[in-house]
């Protein structure tokens, strides 16, 4: 097990694949928006310890493969960027000053644990964006 990382007495290999939603599932991250995520959400991710193994943010959710220090819940982690995170997006760059209702993203999460299929994780989170070769085309006459 090269690949994990250690504590003061624990080693530990726990990584997640993590999708989350704007509220109302909006495509709201697009723009100046979408090119800053990775920004706003690194300086969040530094203060918990969490490694982002791949990431990539769509234009109504982000996926992230993200390897969480076991001293921390995966929810405590995901409520933790998610509740930052809204506040920063709110005031920095919509332009909100109030200090109470500030909600950018949906109240849930979709989270699931990486085992040996994490390079297939991975490829899936960097082809978000491509179209699916496999599915049936449709034309019309």
């Amino acid at each position: 097990m090269a690949d994990c990382e250690s504590l003061s007495h624990v080693r530990w290999y726990c990584k997640y694949h993590v999708v989350f939603v704007p509220k109302y599932r909006e495509k709201a991250l697009y723009g100046k928006l979408r090119r800053q995520m990775g920004s706003i959400l690194q300086d969040l991710w530094m203060q918990k310890g969490v490694e982002v193994v791949e990431g990539h943010v769509m234009p109504d959710h982000i996926h992230m493969c993200l390897s969480i220090p076991p001293k921390y819940s995966v929810s405590q982690v995901i409520g933790f960027l998610k509740g930052k995170d809204a506040v920063r997006i709110q005031r920095n760059l919509l332009g909100e000053r109030r200090l109470t209702g500030l909600h950018f993203w949906a109240t849930g999460y979709c989270v699931s644990t990486v085992g040996l299929d994490e390079e297939t994780i991975k490829q899936y989170i960097r082809d978000q964006e491509k179209p699916q070769q496999d599915q049936l085309a449709l034309e019309l006459d």
